[in-house]
């Protein structure tokens, strides 16, 4: 299934495994994901094709400065009938929420997600109520020095199992997608591979998956040293090393195989970690950043024989 999921979304995104491995990887884990790059590489149509291939109920919420919480989670409506107020489900009531652009929002509508991502419920007029499952947010975000937009605060970023991006194609792949999109788009083409019901299987199953304690050990490791790096003013907190460890899980999964090693850690270890470190203000201004910083952290730790 994996594999049939993988030919599915590399017929739209074009040369590009290592981003679709990881939006993969963040599904079966049962996490979100963070695509972060630039406009017009295929963000969106990423996240159309991943709805299509499970046949999942999908929602596009393109986010700009006067979008308000409930033009997202809901809102009580008037019947001007006999006056009774019912509940009006917003977009995130979807087994797939595209939040489009999520940085040009202002941080109290980026807020309204945060009880849904952690909980996969919304609390609208002091009721409670679940979100379908499973439940994936696919969130696009360009970068933070374009005009118009908010940076994401860290307890939003902290949601995000993984941060990634897809990146120009290369010249090759950029002359085919060019030929292929003058017939027809590759996104009417994808076809359903598996239904919501496969997936919350493939999300029990990857919980399954063996960690032996050493590697448990080594990812400790990994994360304790983001705590006491001389660049970073904030550390890895338990909600990213959880997020790491079922990331490494989900890194095994999809690879066939029923434990993780210290290569699976280290995979997913940058998109895990690097979004949920702070930097100190003289390392920001000279040029430093998070996934530097991880990567040498992946250098410096020893690896478990």
């Amino acid at each position: 299934m994996v594999d049939a999921l993988r030919t599915a979304l590399g017929s739209v995104i074009r040369g590009k495994s290592e981003s679709i491995d990881m939006l993969l990887i963040g599904l079966v884990a049962g996490g979100h994901v963070l695509l972060e790059d630039v406009p017009g590489v295929g963000k969106t149509t990423l996240a159309k094709a991943l709805a299509r291939a499970f046949s999942a109920d999908f929602s596009r919420v393109q986010f700009t400065p006067d979008l308000l919480p409930a033009d997202i989670l809901g809102s009580q409506i008037l019947d001007p009938r006999d006056g009774s107020f019912s509940f009006q489900p917003g977009p995130i009531f979807a087994n797939v929420l595209l939040a489009d652009e999520i940085n040009r929002a202002s941080p109290r509508t980026q807020s309204a997600l945060l009880e849904a991502m952690n909980e996969a419920q919304v609390t609208v007029e002091g009721v409670t109520r679940d979100l379908p499952r499973p439940f994936f947010v696919l969130a696009t975000q360009i970068p933070v020095d374009f005009q118009g937009t908010y940076p994401l605060p860290e307890a939003q970023l902290d949601r995000f199992l993984l941060r990634c991006g897809i990146g120009y194609p290369a010249p090759e792949v950029e002359l085919s997608i060019l030929y292929e999109h003058s017939k027809k788009h590759p996104l009417e083409a994808v076809q359903p591979v598996a239904g919501t019901s496969d997936l919350l299987a493939i999300q029990d199953a990857v919980r399954q998956v063996k960690v032996d304690e050493q590697v448990g050990r080594y990812l400790l490791r990994l994360v304790e040293a983001t705590r006491d790096h001389g660049q970073l003013e904030l550390g890895v907190s338990t909600r990213g090393a959880l997020a790491l460890f079922r990331a490494a899980q989900a890194t095994a999964f999809i690879d066939a195989r029923d434990y993780v090693t210290p290569d699976d850690v280290q995979f997913v270890a940058v998109p895990s970690l690097a979004h949920r470190v702070m930097l100190r203000t003289d390392a920001r201004y000279g040029g430093t950043t998070g996934n530097a910083v991880i990567h040498e952290i992946i250098e410096a730790v020893d690896v478990p024989l």
